[in-house]
């Protein structure tokens, strides 16, 4: 703790701690939900409110306009001394609360309870994604301004309103400010801990390519008796090729989808593998067992290093209640792609089509629908800033940091990558059981008070580290 600073911040945290608590309730209880048009002014309303708390620690804080939702800019500090500037970034906005009926008190009213383990809880929709990860960071700001009058670092922080829906409007809105928006490394807070004790940095993000297929047969749904064993089938054809996309041994079957793919590095391997992910611990919360992915493979390298591919949707035929024996003239499925480094998310969509299309058969067509993708992307393991945020949290939570790797995508870093020169430093407090994007969604009362606490660790160690 080389900071003199330091400890009275870390006492501060504390002893706010039940307002840092109100503050973060202020924001969960604005229906932020990006998704739908009905909420607007509610996105509106939480890039107003958070920009008017920034600005009470003395951050230039604006709302600024983008094609969608608004987002928020604000800087403090701008020293001339050479020390490093960090643009933290967060998102607002929210995911819908469907099924509502699932919820066990309304999504938008956040309570402090109970978990079934003992842990102390805070429950509302964006209680863990993203509210209150991102006030971890606006809190530790806050304790560092009120004890030393200035952080340790320059400070620039980005928060959006559009993640949750794709983040469309916001990489035009990066291109726009780049220049006010230069920093020497970003900062995100929308990952996870190892678990409920053992704090970690997410040193490399799967890529994304989302596409939809859509196979046609004949020009109307038909009498399965009059034309059933005589007209093609598009729900037939189009789950045949489906589950061709998989080997018994799990490998996804589409020509060169793993070109470029590589192991891990034996160093990086050996520390995973002791790490001991098993099926029961990852697997039995959810109601399963057995790995499904490629069998040669740790359980933790095919959730977090291999590349997948997951159909998330199927539409076709009649859906609704009783029976009615129909041939559907069309039938469609949305797929999936999560990629590693040395895969181009360009090349796998368009191997994916060339797969589907050299399979369709006479009478039927196919046509694609464009969706998201994105690189993934992988951290220099040996990142000044990555070191001197490890040592933070390992100070503050008493376990070694774990380096890890996750299987989920966030665009915006590699967009920080392309458009703004940065690499990111992925921390973050939640937990694998905090119900995002579904009902009940939490946030540990842990993880958002040593979240606090570690932020200010991390400011300060960063603060050490040359420009």
């Amino acid at each position: 703790m080389s900071n003199p600073k330091l400890q009275a911040v870390l006492d501060r945290i504390d002893a706010d701690f039940d307002n840092s608590l109100e503050r973060l309730f202020a924001l969960l209880r604005i229906k932020s939900i990006s998704a739908d048009p009905a909420f607007a002014a509610d996105c509106k309303a939480a890039a107003e409110h958070l920009a008017k708390d920034i600005a009470t620690l003395g951050f230039a804080a604006e709302v600024r306009p983008t094609a969608g939702h608004p987002a928020i800019v604000a800087k403090a500090n701008g020293s001339t001394d050479g020390r490093p500037h960090v643009l933290f970034y967060g998102h607002y906005d929210v995911q819908p609360v469907d099924p509502l009926d699932l919820w066990h008190r309304p999504p938008f009213e956040p309570v402090v309870t109970d978990h079934a383990d003992g842990r102390k809880i805070i429950v509302a929709r964006g209680a863990e994604d993203d509210k209150g990860q991102l006030m971890t960071f606006v809190e530790a700001c806050r304790a560092w301004k009120q004890v030393a009058g200035s952080l340790p670092v320059d400070v620039t922080i980005l928060i959006e309103g559009e993640e949750e829906v794709g983040s469309k409007n916001f990489l035009p809105f990066l291109e726009a400010n780049k220049a006010e928006l230069k920093a020497d490394f970003a900062l995100v807070c929308d990952t996870g801990m190892w678990d409920p004790n053992t704090p970690a940095i997410t040193t490399s993000l799967r890529g994304l390519v989302y596409d939809e297929v859509k196979i046609k047969a004949a020009n109307r749904d038909l009498h399965s008796g009059v034309f059933g064993g005589g007209a093609q089938n598009p729900i037939r054809v189009l789950t045949r090729i489906l589950g061709g996309l998989f080997d018994d041994n799990g490998r996804i079957t589409i020509p060169d989808f793993y070109d470029g793919v590589k192991d891990l590095p034996p160093d990086v391997f050996e520390q995973w593998k002791k790490l001991n992910l098993t099926p029961d611990t990852f697997l039995k919360p959810i109601g399963l067992s057995v790995p499904a992915g490629e069998k040669d493979r740790l359980l933790i390298e095919q959730i977090s290093s291999r590349p997948t591919c997951d159909i998330n949707g199927i539409v076709g035929g009649y859906i609704g209640e009783g029976s009615k024996t129909v041939i559907p003239s069309l039938a469609s499925a949305k797929v999936s792609f999560r990629l590693v480094e040395g895969q181009d998310p360009a090349k796998i969509r368009k191997a994916f089509r060339d797969y589907v299309a050299a399979r369709i058969p006479a009478d039927c067509s196919v046509e694609f629908g464009d969706h998201s993708s994105a690189p993934a992307i992988a951290l220099d393991w040996n990142m000044k800033p990555l070191a001197a945020a490890r040592r933070a949290l390992t100070d503050e939570w008493g376990k070694e940091a774990v380096l890890m790797g996750s299987g989920a995508s966030i665009p915006i870093v590699a967009d920080f990558k392309r458009t703004l020169g940065l690499d990111s430093l992925l921390v973050g407090f939640g937990l694998d059981d905090d119900n995002i994007h579904s009902p009940n969604e939490k946030y540990d009362l842990k993880s958002f008070h040593k979240g606090i606490r570690s932020w200010a660790r991390i400011l300060a160690a960063l603060a050490e580290q040359p420009k």
